[in-house]
């Protein structure tokens, strides 16, 4: 009898659809583990999971690490990434494999110092290595050169010329190092230190140490009383971030006005300046050729022992042959004076360095194209200036 077209199929028949007698469903039956085998066809073997592949352009990702797993978030950028030193892509939480961030707030100086190589973004937009140098060659020493004759200049033609080089410099550095604290979290008062900064210039010219000592003093006061307007809370913070920057800019910088009031200073102050730059150069060429063992890589990992011997040697032979024949004292004051500087300006370009990584900043500014800012170039001065100042009035006095 045949069946009605539109009689339904009874209840748990087990008739199929007519597609899916043909075959074209088999595989999507959910009554099954597999595709279903016809008659007269070789079994189907299981198909073995395929490995993760990454996409093309991709590098591989970091291998399997034993013991627990934690996900965090992101502390690289797309430069670390670049540098080789990212983990996963895109954003959001990835896998971390329990090791720690470097103590560095800023990814792009980490992939530099890391790896040797800084990635500087070039008008096309694409980064460019600056070698293991760090910074872009041509222009910090023409940046360099042009600072040099500036000074130059103003110690030969007219030597007061040079209190407005200082002032000027001291200026630009309170507002880069205040900027870079309050990018930080603080709020120092800027206007008590940058008139104390000219008070203090000022009173170093015409009254000598005890004139630079009452002015920091003055300044520091004018600080704490500045500080109250704005009522007690972050007041012990933000006032001794003033006392700081008042201490280390404007302080230090009154010992090279110092060093400019004798009859020679102008010869003093090119000796002290002329000493920095030996040891900043003798380090760096030693460090590039010879650099393997790191001085402090948790704050500086491009400081090595061997640059800092390459400065010692550097600032030695200039710092001999300018105390002997400038200034006709002996020799071993001349030795005395360039260990001496060649100590402090590396401490000062390490301490710089470790107030950028905790404030999480590469540079304090951007005013000099190849060195960043111009306090990037005070750091080894300032403290240096000091030193040079006690030796010399020392070692040759006036």
């Amino acid at each position: 009898m045949p069946r009605d077209p539109h009689r339904p199929e009874p209840l748990g028949s087990g008739r199929k659809h007519a597609r899916s007698r043909a075959g074209v469903f088999d595989d999507l039956r959910d009554d099954d583990t597999g595709p279903v085998v016809r008659v007269g066809q070789p079994p189907v073997p299981p198909v073995p999971p395929r490995p993760d592949v990454p996409a093309r352009g991709t590098a591989p990702g970091p291998p399997p690490v034993d013991g627990p797993r934690t996900v965090g978030l992101r502390w690289d950028d797309a430069a670390a990434e670049d540098a080789g030193f990212g983990r996963g892509s895109g954003d959001g939480p990835v896998e971390d494999d329990g090791a720690d961030p470097p103590m560095t707030a800023v990814p792009d100086a980490l992939g530099a110092e890391a790896t040797g190589a800084e990635l500087v973004d070039n008008p096309a937009g694409t980064p460019r290595a600056t070698g293991r140098a760090g910074r872009d060659m041509a222009s910090a020493i023409g940046v360099g050169l042009g600072l040099g004759a500036v000074i130059f200049a103003a110690l030969l033609i007219w030597r007061p010329a040079f209190l407005l080089v200082v002032t000027v410099a001291v200026l630009v550095s309170i507002v880069e190092l205040t900027g870079a604290l309050q990018r930080g979290g603080h709020r120092p008062p800027r206007p008590p230190v940058l008139v104390g900064a000219v008070a203090m210039v000022a009173l170093a010219w015409t009254r000598g140490p005890s004139g630079l000592v009452v002015a920091f003093l003055l300044t520091v006061f004018a600080v704490l009383l500045w500080r109250l307007g704005d009522g007690p809370v972050g007041y012990l913070r933000d006032a001794s971030a003033a006392v700081f920057v008042s201490l280390y800019v404007p302080l230090l910088a009154g010992f090279a006005v110092l060093l400019l009031v004798p009859d020679d200073g102008s010869a003093r102050v090119l000796a002290f300046i002329a000493t920095v730059v030996c040891s900043d150069v003798g380090g760096f060429a030693a460090g590039v050729l010879f650099g393997k063992h790191a001085m402090a890589p948790s704050v500086s990992p491009k400081k090595s022992w061997e640059g800092l011997a390459g400065s010692v040697a550097a600032c030695v032979l200039i710092g001999t042959l300018l105390v002997t024949f400038t200034f006709h004292g002996p020799w071993w004051g001349g030795a005395l004076y360039g260990v001496a500087i060649a100590l402090t300006a590396t401490l000062g370009d390490l301490g710089e360095s470790l107030i950028k990584r905790d404030l999480g900043i590469k540079d304090m500014g951007d005013l000099l194209p190849g060195h960043g800012g111009l306090m990037d170039r005070m750091d080894s001065l300032l403290p240096s200036a000091a030193v040079a100042y006690l030796i010399l009035s020392v070692v040759a006095p006036t």
